[in-house]
This record gives structure tokens, C-alpha cells and sequence, in this order.
């Protein structure tokens, strides 16, 4: 016996029992499911007014993913590529400047711990910093706090 075809509404609740979507991940996850466009669609308001999708619970799912790696520059060009409204995306672009020198200091002491010795070594960490979303001022900070408390001990 063949086994029963999956609706488009159980592939997308079970995809949001995995984790939070946003509607455009969603929608692009299930567009070679649906039979038409205005199906899914309808099924993605359907499933926004129930409040299984939310773009508040994606947005705040996603930042807690990734606050603790990377800089607030590459945090929201996710949140950008995955549709997310462009308020909800200012509204949490000013929470994580807010401590982005925290989260930057936090990411550099776990891969690096000490100031660099060399031009090389100093372009070495810019560069991993940078890779992460963080700004090259930001760097500079936590590089000039920490090789001044290095030499005050």
C-alpha cells in the first residue's frame, strides 16, 4: 500500500515544531510542496494567525543562535536574507549595538586571549573579527584596552 501523501500544512507544522521560521524560509521550504502559490499563501497567513509562524520568535530564536559568535553586522544580514520585516530588523539592530563591545570582547578572549605581538598576528585577529560581523573599531578597542591592562600588570 502506498503511503499516504504529506499535506503542505503537516510539512510546515512539523518544520516549525523543528524550529522557528521565518515566513520567507518557510515559504521557500515548502513552495515545491504547494500545488499553487496562492495555497501557501494562504496557509502562511493562516499559520500567522494562529501565531505558529512569527517573525518576533524567529528574530529573537536567531539573535540567542548567534549573539554569543558574531557581530552585530553579520547577525542582521541573516536576519535580512531571511526576509525578516525591515522594523523588526532596526529594532534589533539597536539592542545588539548596544552590546556589541561586550559580545566582541567575549568572541576575541575565547579564539585569541592576548594582544598580538606582530603586524601579522594583529592583521590575524582583525580579520577573525572582522569575519564575525564585528567592526574594525570595535577590534580596536578591545586590542588597545587589552594591551594596556597587559603591560599595567
Amino acid at each position: 500500500m502506498p503511503a499516504k501523501p504529506i499535506s503542505l500544512r503537516a510539512r510546515a507544522i512539523a518544520a516549525l515544531a523543528r524550529r522557528e521560521h521565518s515566513r520567507t524560509e518557510l515559504a521557500r521550504k515548502l513552495a515545491t510542496h504547494a500545488d499553487s502559490e496562492a495555497a501557501l499563501t494562504e496557509l502562511l497567513n493562516e499559520l500567522e494567525a494562529k501565531n505558529l509562524l512569527s517573525s518576533h520568535r524567529f528574530v529573537e530564536s536567531r539573535v540567542r543562535q548567534r549573539e554569543s559568535k558574531y557581530g552585530t553586522a553579520r547577525i542582521l544580514a541573516e536576519l535580512q536574507h531571511h526576509g525578516v520585516p525591515a522594523e523588526l530588523v532596526r529594532q534589533e539592530a539597536q539592542r545588539l549595538r548596544s552590546s556589541e563591545f561586550d559580545r566582541a570582547l567575549h568572541a576575541w578572549q575565547r579564539r585569541f586571549g592576548q594582544p598580538p605581538q606582530t603586524e601579522k598576528e594583529k592583521a590575524q585577529q582583525l580579520r577573525f573579527m572582522l569575519a564575525r560581523g564585528f567592526t574594525a573599531e570595535t577590534y580596536f578597542r578591545i586590542a588597545a584596552q587589552s594591551f594596556s591592562a597587559d603591560h599595567c600588570q
